[in-house]
């Protein structure tokens, strides 16, 4: 094995390990700790080369994109990638089945990473040319998918309400929910974009706080007051044997990740979602399993884009933070990347199976609000740290917005117009107006 292919695969495992740390610690992003790494690049230049670092954090976005199922079903943490795996994994938790929930998330997982294997020979001439060709028109499918993400949340209601008025309240609730959601989020987006309140030298971490806002704290509140007692979890020596619903849940999970590595702002929740009403599915185990797979080939197949020779294109917050100090001149770096990742996944699979285990054993004598309420001071004081009184406040606003689907039923994913929106105007040539008639230029 090539010495220098030896050390940068060492690295991605090194960042492998690291996400392992962090997944035990809910609510904390995998973007937030790469940040400190740039921001403190300089002074690890000698111990840490920039080719170093872009594999450090191939192998952090590997481990996080296959481990950040444990919080999001055990400690309901969601990110805007996990949304969807939440609701079912809740499911299997309160069932004593969350084992294995996680255990169908990695199957997902470890195919999606096989899916960006079997692409290594084809994408270095397939993918220059279809972002060539969709380049043109990524304006326009942005915003058919922010269409179908709002028109999806057609009115809806339990038909217990009596008729007349209340059950037109109830089912007309989530839609305005929703979009009241996405305006919102979508008008703060707005004014991080525009005007940043966060120091200059920080701008990297512009969206932290909201994001936290948005996702994070709602969710840790509503958990100190629900109050919830976990039942005792069962530890399966095997799973039911369900080949078609993971072969479903596989495919329609690469294809909702891919569609969300290649367009901008997309995620693999939204991408996931896309792919499974797109595919018909409806079993829960092929859902868990699609969302496995879509959220690996979002985060790894996103970030590997950058090394795939002749694109170089910069997807995600990984990709954009690392661009600013390295770049992969050299094709080989390609296969390199592919391989460490697949290396770095696999890892992070059984790792994950590992940390269930201790979750399960350790929620057995944790408080899960003193849990939750040590998870809130946490997520506080790492926005005070990065972004100072400033990040907080735009923290409580976008709480406030991240509140409305929690408290009126709608879908979390709409918040996610935070970016969605004002990217999606600039793409059609109206954000710079419309920041304009709000007194932000």
């Amino acid at each position: 094995m090539d010495h220098e292919f030896a050390i940068l695969l060492l690295w991605a495992l090194a960042g492998t390990f690291l996400a392992a740390l962090l997944a035990l610690l809910p609510a904390l992003h995998i973007y937030n700790i790469a940040g400190l790494f740039i921001l403190f690049a300089d002074r690890l230049a000698p111990w840490l080369a920039p080719e170093a670092m872009a594999f450090l954090f191939l192998g952090m976005i590997a481990g996080y994109a296959m481990l950040n199922t444990l919080p999001s079903i055990f400690l309901s943490v969601p990110d805007e990638s996990t949304l969807f795996i939440v609701l079912p994994g809740q499911k299997y938790l309160m069932q004593r089945r969350a084992y294995e929930a996680v255990v169908l998330s990695g199957i997902g997982g470890v195919g999606g990473l096989l899916a960006l294997v079997l692409m290594v020979p084809v994408a270095p001439r397939l993918f220059p040319r279809l972002y060539a060709v969709l380049r043109p028109h990524i304006g326009w499918l942005l915003w058919t998918v922010i269409a179908y993400m709002l028109i999806s949340e057609w009115p809806k209601g339990s038909d217990r309400a009596p008729a007349g008025w209340p059950r037109f309240r109830e089912g007309w609730q989530s839609l305005l929910a929703g979009l009241a959601t996405f305006l919102l989020s979508g008008f703060l987006g707005f004014l991080l974009l525009y005007r940043p309140l966060v120091p200059v030298e920080r701008a990297y971490q512009n969206l932290l706080s909201a994001f936290v806002g948005l996702f994070a704290v709602p969710w840790l509140l509503q958990n100190l007051r629900a109050a919830i007692e976990l039942p005792p979890q069962h530890l399966p020596t095997s799973i039911e044997r369900a080949i078609r619903p993971i072969v479903h849940g596989t495919l329609s999970g690469i294809v909702g990740g891919l569609f969300a590595a290649f367009f901008p702002v997309v995620t693999g929740g939204l991408g996931g979602l896309l792919a499974g009403q797109a595919t018909g599915q409806r079993d829960e185990r092929a859902f868990i399993v699609s969302q496995g797979a879509s959220k690996v080939v979002y985060y790894v197949g996103g970030f590997l884009l950058f090394f795939v020779p002749g694109l170089h294109l910069t997807r995600g917050g990984m990709a954009w933070m690392i661009s600013t100090r390295y770049s992969a001149l050299t094709p080989d770096r390609y296969p390199w990347a592919t391989a460490a990742a697949l290396l770095s996944g696999t890892l992070a699979f059984f790792l994950s199976l590992g940390l269930a285990r201790l979750l399960i054993r350790t929620l057995r004598h944790i408080d899960y609000r003193h849990l939750s309420l040590g998870t809130l001071l946490l997520v506080l004081g790492l926005v005070a740290a990065m972004t100072g009184w400033r990040g907080l406040a735009i923290c409580a606003v976008a709480t406030g917005i991240g509140f409305i689907p929690v408290l009126w039923g709608t879908r979390r994913m709409n918040a996610m117009g935070l970016l969605l929106l004002p990217i999606a105007l600039n793409m059609i040539g109206a954000g710079a107006t419309i920041a304009r008639w709000l007194g932000l230029l």
